[in-house]
């Protein structure tokens, strides 16, 4: 009998020393699906428009192809080791492999913290758009009080969290269903947008010349602007790992995900760089307060008007939808991966694949309980929040360094070894990892660079918020290397129920029945 291509993908994970648990059903598309929905053009761009326009002005639209340059580099690093191991947990799996396992552990622990802020950062995008699309959707109050937009944020994320949630408990199969149809809408309506902006320009691409004086008064001139400015696209292009992460569910993962990571970095620079381009050229007016406060939610309402426009949001409230939807997918998978190395509390369980939905079920409830958690921190306290999700960001940059550090190690010494016959960079590996590495560098001191423009920009202002995320990831990042060293090394190894030489549980009554049958 000759090996299926199941069973040559399955032989990989011997190499970690896993028993194939996850159903293989997810084909080219869903792969690129969950990369780019990660991304997500449209939720980042309008999540994030104001504030590089009110820190750079125009020209900061710069910080996209700067940062698409850079992260490209980590990228092409990340294409090469999802062929060589196309595993569950990417990030947690590469880092310990090419480096080692506590270097892994550190990795995971730190992307999996980072994963369920984002969750929640993400949901409460809603209140970005949902108030623009119609009043009715400010619950709590009429916007004006203090605390009515913050409060009815939490409230409306909150809902977004529980769908991701139910839909990542009954299986991979309805994400990737749900997942998918989202994403095509969000590409097609990804292109009619920029469509429709080409054809109401007032001005020409010059405008990204323009700095609106953002630079007066500060200590480094127009470049302490962008840098400040140059968040706004950081936030956004990453997770491009996710289409990795879901290897183990996926079909031929070695080929598709490479593909995948590589696609949906380079559609979401292209389209998300274009949309920014002719917002900047088509909005009727570069002046006023609402292009730093409303983004680019005004400017759609601006330049297609109220019935078109609103069209519009509808489509980027989708692209929230599904880009919160791969997060959390993204997460259940990094504990998934992590929980059956015995290297998170309750491993046995958080490891359980259930046998009715071939997903990992008590990683999707508990991650979505921690994100809820996390949103009630912006009810009453929007700046702390503001904080919490930077430090996110920043946990996943530095996730990213612990893999391409050690690759970039292993590449010094020799002992890198890419897939024989797929994805690979050959001479070009050592100079892309490099960049890599110093661009995550750059970025992650950026980041965590203390500025009032970030981190403390309006009343009250407290020292620790200024220092947040320099106090709190140098907190979760010693704390974590602290606890792993002491106490997480002793006990780390592979769970008996999930090691490749363990017998494989009874298949559930549906799938016995897909076997005698066909």
């Amino acid at each position: 009998m000759h090996p299926t291509p199941n069973d040559r993908d399955d032989a990989e994970l011997q190499e970690f020393g896993y028993r194939p648990e996850l159903k293989r059903t997810l084909g080219n598309f869903h792969t690129f699906a969950a990369g780019i929905s990660y991304i997500s053009i449209l939720t980042g761009t309008f999540q994030l428009f104001y504030f590089g326009y009110a820190n750079g002005g125009p020209a900061y639209w710069w910080s996209w192809p700067m940062v698409f340059v850079g992260q490209f580099m980590v990228a092409l690093c990340f294409a090469e080791l999802a062929a060589r191991y196309p595993v569950a947990g990417s990030v947690y799996n590469w880092a310990k492999k090419v480096g080692n396992p506590h270097v892994g552990w550190l990795a995971g622990w730190m992307m999996l913290l980072a994963s369920v802020v984002s969750i929640a950062a993400v949901a409460l995008a809603y209140q970005l758009t949902l108030p623009q699309i119609s009043s009715f959707f400010q619950f709590v109050g009429d916007g004006t009080g203090r605390y009515d937009v913050a409060t009815n944020a939490v409230l409306l994320a909150a809902v977004l969290i529980l769908f991701t949630t139910l839909v990542n408990a009954f299986g991979v199969k309805l994400m990737a269903r749900i997942n998918t149809a989202g994403v095509f809408i969000e590409l097609v309506a990804t292109v009619v947008l920029i469509v429709l902006f080409a054809v109401h320009v007032v001005r020409g691409p010059q405008v990204v010349t323009e700095t609106a004086h953002t630079g007066d008064g500060q200590s480094f001139g127009y470049l302490g602007a962008f840098l400040v400015a140059s968040l706004a696209s950081a936030y956004v292009m990453y997770g491009f790992d996710t289409a990795a992460s879901l290897g183990e569910e996926s079909l031929d993962p070695s080929r598709n995900a490479p593909r995948a990571i590589i696609r949906s970095i380079v559609a979401s620079f292209v389209l998300g760089g274009l949309i920014l381009l002719l917002a900047l050229m088509s909005v009727s007016s570069l002046r006023g307060e609402r292009l730093s406060s409303d983004g680019l939610q005004y400017v759609v309402l601006d330049v297609l008007g109220p019935t078109a426009g609103k069209a519009m949001l509808w489509c980027v409230l989708i692209a929230v939808t599904v880009c919160a939807l791969a997060v959390h997918t993204a997460a259940i998978r990094l504990a998934f991966a992590m929980s059956r190395d015995n290297n998170l509390p309750a491993a046995s369980l958080l490891a359980r694949v259930s046998p009715r939905f071939q997903t990992p079920v008590a990683p999707a409830v508990i991650i979505g309980v921690l994100s809820l958690a996390i949103l009630v921190v912006n009810i009453r306290q929007p700046q702390i929040f503001t904080v919490v999700t930077s430090i996110g960001i920043i946990m996943i940059y530095a996730a990213y360094l612990l893999v391409t550090v050690p690759m970039l190690i292993a590449r010094l010494r020799g002992t890198w070894k890419p897939a024989e016959g797929k994805f690979s960079l050959g001479r070009w590996g050592l100079p892309v990892n490099i960049l890599g590495v110093l661009w995550g560098a750059g970025m992650t001191v950026n980041l965590l660079w203390p500025r009032a423009a970030v981190y403390n920009a309006a009343a009250p202002y407290h020292w620790y918020l200024r220092w947040g995320a320099v106090l709190f990831v140098g907190l979760i990042a010693g704390g974590g290397f602290a606890y792993y060293w002491f106490v997480q090394r002793h006990r780390t190894g592979v769970l008996a129920e999930h090691a490749a030489d363990s017998p494989a549980p009874p298949a559930p009554a549906a799938d016995l029945e897909e076997v005698t049958t066909s």
